[in-house]
């Protein structure tokens, strides 16, 4: 009987019991989300920043159809209708804990952040958040997603070498070319380039998008070109219905929503 107890105990204290759960309200309903143990630093500061009520009368400021829902910019509390938000947030940056096994499935929660140009690191944005909609893929739709992540890995190659002290003449051609719409010049100077880039991708691990992977992707769905570029740090359980509506609605040419849609985060687990 003792020895019953005490497996009761530890079964109720047991390390799959200790997930966080938080719940982001709004007009539309509840969305219910797990966050995962695995990316600590974000699941922490997220954890945080919900307590202090940071993301409370927040909006969900920019919305995406078929790809995401994006929150967490203190500046739009108040925002006036029609101004551009998506640069506010804490003083802070939280590192990348970009977790293979954390696809970019319908569903999940994941970290903004600035662009590779300006952050190679992947460093997410201390409050900036979105989750995934997304849309489900055939397998062609998934070899198209292999081609465009290459293309987009071989780009940011491509401006890491013209940001090279040697380079800054090429980088000053590459500007004056983009700025005039060169499309001619443009495409010679990328061909000049074009054997140092390949060398440098060859280098690089190719983005293949396994077989467990593609089965989510076309049955699930969600957005695998973000794979390894964006940490994902939770999923929803509860209220999936709710980000539907909220991809659904009008959005200006911002993408922000014609109409606020506020939250309020709260830790209930």
């Amino acid at each position: 009987m003792v020895s019953l107890l005490l497996m009761i105990i530890v079964s109720c204290h047991s390390p799959a019991d200790q997930s966080h759960e938080v719940l982001i309200s709004t007009s539309y309903g509840d969305i219910r989300i797990k966050l995962y143990d695995k990316t600590p630093k974000h699941t922490n500061n997220f954890l945080k920043l919900a307590k202090e009520g940071y993301f409370d009368n927040t909006l969900f400021h920019r919305v995406i159809q078929h790809f995401m829902i994006q929150g967490g910019d203190p500046d739009s509390k108040n925002a006036k209708p029609g101004v551009l938000l998506g640069n506010g947030g804490p003083t802070y940056t939280i590192p990348a804990e970009i977790v293979p096994e954390y696809m970019h499935k319908r569903g999940v929660l994941a970290a903004a952040r600035e662009s590779d140009d300006v952050n190679p690191l992947k460093a997410s944005s201390g409050s900036q958040f979105y989750i995934v909609q997304g849309k489900v893929f055939d397998q062609r739709g998934l070899d198209a997603v292999e081609v465009k992540v290459a293309k987009r890995t071989k780009q940011f190659i491509f401006y890491t070498i013209l940001h090279k002290p040697e380079n800054i003449s090429s980088l000053k051609e590459f500007e004056q070319f983009t700025q005039q719409k060169d499309s001619v010049n443009l495409q010679k100077l990328i061909t000049k380039f074009t054997p140092v880039i390949e060398v440098a991708y060859s280098q690089k691990t190719p983005f293949k998008l396994n077989a467990g992977q593609r089965k989510v992707y076309s049955t699930i769905g969600g957005t695998p070109h973000l794979d390894g570029a964006y940490t994902v740090f939770g999923e929803v359980i509860d209220g999936m219905d709710v980000v539907d509506k909220i991809a659904a609605i009008k959005t200006d040419i911002n993408d922000r929503p014609v109409i606020d849609i506020p939250m309020h985060i709260k830790v209930i687990r």
